[in-house]
Formats: C-alpha cells, structure tokens, sequence
C-alpha cells in the first residue's frame, strides 16, 4: 500500500496492489497543467481510495478525459476517462516514499517544450 495527498493536505488517498512504473507525458496539456511535464503511475479504479476529498476538483480537459486537482493549493493528482472505468493516472510526486517504482520511458515526445532536454537513455515515444 501507497499513501500520497496534495501539497496543502486536503486531498489524500491510498493505492492497493502493484502499481505500474511511472511514465512521463510530455503532451501540451500535462505540461500545462504540471508547469512541466507530468510523471504517472496507473491504477485499476479499485486499487484507489480517496481518503480525504475536502479540495478535490475535477475539470474535463478534453472530451475524453478529466483531470482530479486540489482547488486550494493546486497540486495536479489524477488523470482518468471519463467513462470512471478504466484506469487511474495518479501523478508520481504526490505519491509519499517509499513508493517502489521508477520511470520506465517517455511519451508524447514530439510535443516537449523546446526550452528542455530528456537527458536519459530510456525509451521514448512521439505519441
């Protein structure tokens, strides 16, 4: 079990089970909302409890997805579809250590910030 919460405490949560490797995105939206890019684990909707909900917002970033935030301090914690199905991202900074994962590659390459460099040798995907 994993414990994590935004940067105020407002929101906090548990993961159960194996959690996926963390993934970087470097799409425009992550950047936007992270002020960079956004590292995530994955989880099965049941592998996450939300334990406090006092400041967790969600916004529809696109007609496919919603992104889970606290409204006070502006920590950006989840990303999810918006059929609440399937996975959960839940982004690796609010997770608390020890966490057991690392970063396994890079997506959405293609869409980076022109004012960074990926300076590791992990794989990388354009998309």
């Amino acid at each position: 079990m994993v414990e994590g919460s935004c940067l105020c405490g407002g929101t906090a949560y548990r993961l159960s089970g194996a959690l996926r490797n963390s993934v970087a995105c470097h799409c425009q939206q992550c950047r936007k909302t992270s002020g960079h890019y956004v590292s995530a684990t994955q989880v099965g909707p049941e592998q996450l409890t939300v334990t406090k909900d006092d400041t967790l917002t969600w916004y529809q970033s696109s007609p496919g997805a919603f992104r889970g935030f606290c409204n006070k301090c502006g920590s950006s914690m989840f990303w999810r579809h918006v059929d609440d199905k399937g996975a959960v991202s839940v982004m690796s900074g609010t997770l608390d250590a020890p966490t057991g994962i690392t970063t396994e590659k890079h997506i959405f390459v293609a869409d980076k910030g022109d004012y960074y460099d990926i300076a590791d040798d992990l794989p990388q995907h354009d998309q």
